[in-house]
């Protein structure tokens, strides 16, 4: 029988209507209407038993019959697994009739995400034949799910060898196309499956080949972004592995024995539609992955609610399976409240450096040697010295951040140019200048990017330098009668300090859409990691580069993503037991906040500067302590399901997350009806995010603890460590000391927040909550206190 309709149905459609209406208005103001793909969340439990399978009834009259005279649908996908319901290609006005349809429980229009874009494993406390790597036998009962560009199979890193049978429980499949047979899977690759419907419905069939690159209808990796996220997590061990000399050494994944399912939901150069990552959740769900792994986001400051984000809502329906999900934080920092991927049952991973470093060095004319990085490895610089030219100087904002055309090849050939960051792929900008003759390239940082360096593989000799540097050469360039330079290659530089560093673009809090819950939730590394590579392009993905390399190093949030994902597969192997919060817990309360110096972690789009829990979460993450934690924050349904009615949520906006109805307690209705400020403070959460409001100036939030230690009996004492710049602001927990026994595994405890009148409109405040046994376990929850100032 179908869900009644309530009047939250109605204005969330109408909403929906006004949030599209751009793309509601028919072409040249009368003309066909246009299309686009829309995903439908249907009461699965309304589908009249005439019809054997849903899919049946969605295309069917009947189902159509909402809509009088209209055609049956034909829909792009049929979700049945974390989601329930349909995505399908239709005119605006045909949309907003079928939101009318007594089972239709929300609609929303399908939008384009972006993709986020060795020696890592160690840099987290992984070691060969010891602790975590050991007693989870390198993850190899674990299947790790990637969701992103597909996969290059034929990579040494994909390779099966010495790997047992593919566990028995697994269900899924290797979808073949052009390029890739079925038999390009085996015991590693255990699955490969692609998704074109959403992709295909935006962007025209013909997009397939998009901007004239090369693509393939099947699981085959063209961009690299996948099959570089896909080995970062479970990679085999493959020896003599670099970057065209870069990084040499052992390249392993965090897993490397855990298994590869990879699903195609995104295309080079369109990025990823909802309608096929909610898709690939689907069926990677349905296959029977562990792990997912999504180094996608909705971009900067992007804070639908949960129950109108795909990512969020397939999540929830992959967590609520045992399905451990990892998704990255953004790549939009420093900005703050840059942070993407909010809901609380993912973990939201931002990025921090390792001690590894490709240097380079750039030589001015006036004797001056400024510091930059570059993963240049063709011939030298044939001079010792060719002159500088900035076109910025002259040419306006184009030639400065060397666009497309934008640069006189008559001014700039032979010469070392100097390019500002900003507006177009680094990359591109050394392809732009070789092109039109230059020698080599200096790209400068502006102050979006400050200090914050990483490396790429360009086409001509180039270097990266921060800021500073950058405008040290910009000016030397303008006032030097006859200004000249050179560039000098370090290669790779290891035993780097300090580190970790929070990267510079690494996305940062606070949590726009429910502050009280704090994201990002850890970093880990994300800088200059080396990881397999397509067969399709070149190290710098331009259609110009004609190399071709095994391996390549890149940057971003997207790399630092599967390095949890690996995690998760190893916790999960030597704790099958564990829930997905379990392993997100120990992962947060044993990651470090010191560097390799013993300082604080920093941040470098600010050097000298202590980064905070809005930029690192709980902190980095470290696999060594991680397998005994101690103690676990964990959390199931029926805890997100409080959560999502604590912050406002309508039961019937919940259902559209957790595929069953739901019934709010009275308490936060009657709140809501009393002009309550809807708050999530007591999700049992790892971090601690209190939101002080108007002149309310104490805040209690409770937490729950499970011992999953080896001693059964144990008692951990509660000590609160404040910034000491924490504005008279107080943190007491009650009771300070938990006892556990066999029969007492969980205890609960009380953390309130004071703060004088005069600190409503101070900055904000962090600290930590440390529970200590005095046996090795430290289990340490980051605090956070701001004031939300009334309207």
């Amino acid at each position: 029988m179908a869900t009644p309709r309530s009047p939250f149905l109605l204005l969330l459609g109408l909403a929906l209507v006004a949030l599209t209406a751009p793309a509601l208005l028919r072409a040249d103001g009368g003309g066909e209407e246009a299309r686009k793909t829309y995903i439908f969340r249907v009461d699965h439990g309304a589908k009249p038993s005439v019809f054997p399978t849903h899919a049946h009834w969605y295309a069917s009259a009947a189902f159509a019959s909402a809509a009088p005279g209209a055609a049956p649908l034909q829909p792009l996908h049929v979700y049945g697994t974390v989601f329930h319901g349909f995505s399908a290609s239709m005119p605006a006005s045909r949309a907003e009739e079928l939101r009318r349809h007594p089972a239709v429980l929300a609609a929303f229009e399908d939008r384009a995400r972006p993709l986020h874009t060795t020696r890592s494993p160690q840099f987290m406390g992984l070691r060969a034949r010891l602790g975590l790597w050991s007693l989870a036998d390198y993850g190899s009962d674990v299947i790790v799910g990637v969701l992103d560009t597909g996969v290059w199979p034929e990579r040494r890193s994909l390779s099966d060898r010495n790997l047992p049978p593919v566990p028995a429980r697994w269900r899924g499949g290797c979808d073949a196309g052009p390029g890739f047979p079925a038999s390009s899977c085996n015991r590693k690759l255990v699955g490969a499956r692609f998704f074109s419907q959403g992709h295909g419905a935006h962007f025209g069939a013909a997009a397939v080949a998009s901007n004239g690159s090369v693509e393939f209808m099947s699981p085959r990796d063209a961009d690299g972004h996948g099959t570089h996220t896909a080995t970062t997590a479970a990679g085999t061990v493959a020896y003599d592995a670099s970057m065209e000399g870069y990084a040499s050494g052992v390249a392993k994944g965090v897993a490397p024995k855990a298994r590869v399912a990879a699903y195609k939901v995104c295309w080079k150069g369109a990025g990823c539609m909802d309608s096929d990552i909610l898709a690939g959740f689907d069926r990677a769900v349905a296959d029977g992955v562990d792990v997912i792994s999504v180094s996608i986001g909705g971009g900067s400051g992007v804070t639908a609610p949960f129950y109108l984000d795909p990512i969020a809502i397939g999540a929830y329906g992959a967590v609520s399976r045992g399905v451990f999900v990892a998704t990255s934080a953004g790549n939009e920092g420093p900005t703050s409240m840059s942070v993407t991927n909010l809901a609380p049952w993912l973990a939201t991973v931002g990025a921090g450096t390792i001690d590894r470093n490709f240097p380079a060095e750039i030589v001015l004319g006036d004797g001056r040697r400024l510091s930059g990085v570059s993963l240049y490895s063709g011939k030298p610089l044939a001079n010792s010295s060719l002159p500088l030219y900035y076109p910025g100087r002259t040419g306006g904002l184009s030639a400065s951040l060397c666009m497309e055309n934008s640069i006189d090849p008559s001014l700039v050939k032979g010469k070392i140019v100097v390019c500002d960051r900003g507006s177009s792929p680094r990359v591109a900008k050394g392809m732009v200048v070789k092109e039109a003759g230059g020698a080599a390239m200096v790209l400068t940082n502006g102050e979006a990017n400050g200090e914050g360096l990483v490396g790429d593989a360009h086409v001509l000799p180039a270097c990266a330098v921060g800021e500073k540097e950058g405008d040290a050469v910009k000016a030397y360039a303008a006032n030097a009668s006859n200004p000249t330079a050179t560039i000098s290659f370090g290669g790779t530089v290891v035993g780097v300090k300090p580190a970790p560093v929070v990267a510079s673009f690494s996305a940062r809090g606070p949590n726009g859409l429910v502050p009280e819950i704090l994201k990002p939730d850890f970093i880990a590394p994300g800088v200059n990691i080396l990881a397999a590579w397509t067969g399709a392009t070149g190290p710098t993905g331009l259609e110009g580069d004609a190399r071709r390399t095994e391996f390549n190093i890149l940057s971003g949030t997207s790399m630092a993503c599967p390095h949890a994902s690996g995690a998760a597969a190893l916790l999960m192997s030597a704790h099958p037991g564990w829930s997905p919060a379990a392993i997100r817990s120990a992962l947060m309360t044993t990651a470090i906040v010191t560097d390799n110096r013993g300082g604080p972690v920093g941040d470098e789009a600010e050097p000298g500067r202590g980064a905070t829990p809005f930029d690192y979460g709980a902190g980095h993450i470290t696999l060594g302590k991680a397998l005994d934690p101690g103690l676990v924050y964990d959390a199931g349904e029926d805890d997100y399901v409080a959560f999502m009615c604590s912050i406002g949520y309508e039961p019937n906006a919940i259902e559209v997350v957790t595929h069953k109805p739901v019934t709010c307690p009275a308490a936060a209705a009657t709140s809501r009806a009393n002009g309550g400020s809807p708050s999530g403070s007591d999700l049992n959460y790892p971090s601690i995010s209190v939101v002080l409001r108007g002149g309310n100036q104490s805040r209690t939030v409770t937490r729950t603890v499970t011992n999953v230690g080896a001693q059964a009996s144990a008692t951990y004492t509660a000590r609160v460590q404040m910034a000491s710049t924490g504005a008279g602001v107080t943190v007491s927990v009650k009771p300070q000391k938990l006892v556990f026994s066999p029969g007492a595994k969980k205890q609960s405890f009380a953390v309130t927040v004071t703060a004088p009148s005069a600190a409503a409109a101070a900055a904000p405040v962090y600290g930590f909550l440390v529970l200590s046994d005095g046996g090795g376990h430290d289990v340490r929850s980051p605090i956070v206190v701001t004031w939300l100032q009334p309207m």
